[in-house]
């Protein structure tokens, strides 16, 4: 297909060993790009101050914000293992979309979780569109969920396990009901025939919830914790 993506067989896309590459180099990329914009952001909104105006993101927001929809991304293609009625959990992609939201709120939360989507639309959703609604529920709109963990931004306690579960609920429920509307008829052969009722529910909220939980474990981990609090002082400086 082209030098970053590989074609399947069933017509889908998947990145290639040098397509995450690209990524990884475009996360160190912006990384030394925070760093020489260190004192920019306050330059920047001085004069927005003067023009009064202020743009939606700053030099230092988008950086991180670009970053973690990037390191989303790429883990959204590490594999954990999959669910038997299909899904994958993956190693807490999720997460980094969830963390921007955290960071800087849910206006600039929602955007990164819609970007996220369209690039989830662009790897692997172009072979499988029935109309423009069904598109949205898989991709737009579930992902763009993501970023309601900026609703919980300022919780003194909490904010992002709670955040990123309300999130990640949000976008397994839009998966569900594009499910309902869409996706019956390709429920597998090996879901029980008495739950077929709530196929949707239980296939999407299979993978998502076990990563959800895999993930609030290694957040809850005091090493990790102080890691995350480091990066948030960090991006939010």
């Amino acid at each position: 297909m082209s030098m970053f993506v590989n074609a399947a067989e069933d017509g889908s896309y998947s990145l290639n060993s040098t397509g995450i590459a690209a990524v990884i180099v475009l996360i160190v990329l912006l990384l030394v790009i925070t760093g020489f914009f260190k004192d920019h952001d306050k330059k920047v909104a001085e004069k927005a101050y003067e023009k009064g105006r202020k743009s939606v993101f700053s030099v230092r927001q988008l950086t991180f914000s670009a970053i973690g929809t990037a390191l989303a991304f790429v883990l959204s293609y590490v594999k954990i293992f999959h669910m038997p009625w299909g899904g994958s959990v993956t190693l807490c992609s999720m997460l980094f979309v969830a963390l921007i939201g955290n960071w800087y709120g849910l206006k600039i939360g929602l955007i990164s979780g819609f970007v996220y989507g369209c690039l989830q639309f662009l790897q692997g959703g172009g072979s499988y569109i029935l109309d423009p609604l069904q598109a949205g529920l898989d991709y737009f709109f579930a992902f763009t969920a993501l970023g309601l963990s900026g609703a919980f931004k300022n919780l003194k306690k909490g904010s992002l396990p709670v955040g990123y579960t309300v999130a990640i609920i949000a976008r397994g429920a839009l998966h569900s009901i594009g499910g309902y509307l869409y996706w019956m008829d390709y429920m597998p052969d090996n879901f029980p025939s008495s739950l077929a009722s709530v196929y949707p529910i239980l296939y999407n909220y299979a993978y998502i919830l076990a990563e959800g939980v895999i993930t609030l474990i290694v957040i809850s981990l005091p090493p990790v914790r102080k890691a995350l609090i480091k990066i948030k002082e960090l991006a939010t400086q």
